[in-house]
């Protein structure tokens, strides 16, 4: 088999001058960043005969005399705050396990979700027998990070209505670097389909629902047959979804929707 050698060249400093700051420079492993001494070495960077250099392919971001290099993909690192979609992997005594593509699996407490019909008690041994009853192994769930382990594990709650069980759906996994920071990741769009976008980078396309169901507790899913119009619409802004992670483009619900109403004159291929 052959294979591609190539042989090692002189890497050119990649410059961070004041009058530049806000320019953000990509960097591949070996790079040179700077060889200024007076820089603090950050995450992604290391030291090489008094040279700042880059340890992973990335963005060099700068905050004053620190400097980092943000890879350009990788696992969640997630934050207090983020909202997450993942799958429910074990069932563990008060606690199920959850993955959401981070490094180590997260964690949801019993404690952290909503009893149905929203009672507020605290949880009985009765409970915790009926765990599966509730969420069981395979099942797709949105949440939110309440707190960070010292281990970088995540903890997760379902408090708010808006989170819980997820019903029928595509899930579409893509990288955490594209997935935009905004006040809200949960997007009702006018094309009769809902997107949820998971800072960890899996994002849930669903049928808009009616109504909501606000005595389940967030446990509650529609088992009712999807339409075929509702189904194209979904499968559209999947299509729209790896085009735009496929160009690396940021995904916040505007660059979807504008990717979408651009993909309309473009006709879904159907198979038997």
């Amino acid at each position: 088999m052959a294979a591609d050698m190539r042989l090692p060249t002189i890497r050119k400093p990649v410059s961070l001058s004041v009058s530049t700051s806000d320019r953000k420079d990509l960097v591949v492993p070996g790079d040179v960043i700077t060889s200024d001494t007076g820089f603090m070495r950050g995450h992604g960077t290391y030291v090489d005969e008094d040279k700042l250099t880059a340890s992973v392919a990335g963005e060099v971001q700068r905050v004053d005399k620190l400097i980092c290099v943000r890879p350009l993909k990788t696992r969640f690192n997630g934050e207090v705050g983020d909202v997450v979609v993942g799958r429910i992997t074990e069932v563990q005594q008060k606690r199920w396990k959850v993955e959401t593509n981070s490094r180590l699996d997260s964690v949801l407490l019993l404690s952290s979700v909503n009893l149905p019909g929203g009672e507020l008690r605290r949880r009985s041994a009765e409970d915790e027998l009926t765990m599966r009853e509730y969420l069981q192994e395979g099942d797709l769930i949105s949440a939110e990070v309440q707190s960070v382990f010292s281990d970088g594990a995540l903890s997760l709650h379902t408090r708010s209505l808006k989170y819980g069980k997820l019903g029928q759906g595509v899930l579409v996994q893509l990288s955490p670097s594209l997935i935009k920071r905004q006040k809200t990741h949960f997007h009702n769009l006018p094309c009769g389909a809902s997107i949820i976008l998971g800072n960890n980078g899996f994002v849930w396309l669903y049928p808009t629902p009616e109504q909501q169901e606000e005595e389940a507790g967030g446990f509650y899913t529609s088992l009712e047959p999807v339409s075929l119009s509702d189904r194209e619409v979904i499968s559209r802004l999947r299509n729209c979804l790896l085009a735009l992670a496929a160009h690396k483009v940021l995904l916040y619900d505007t660059s979807v929707l504008y990717c979408y109403e651009s993909s309309l004159q473009h006709q879904l291929l159907s198979f038997c």
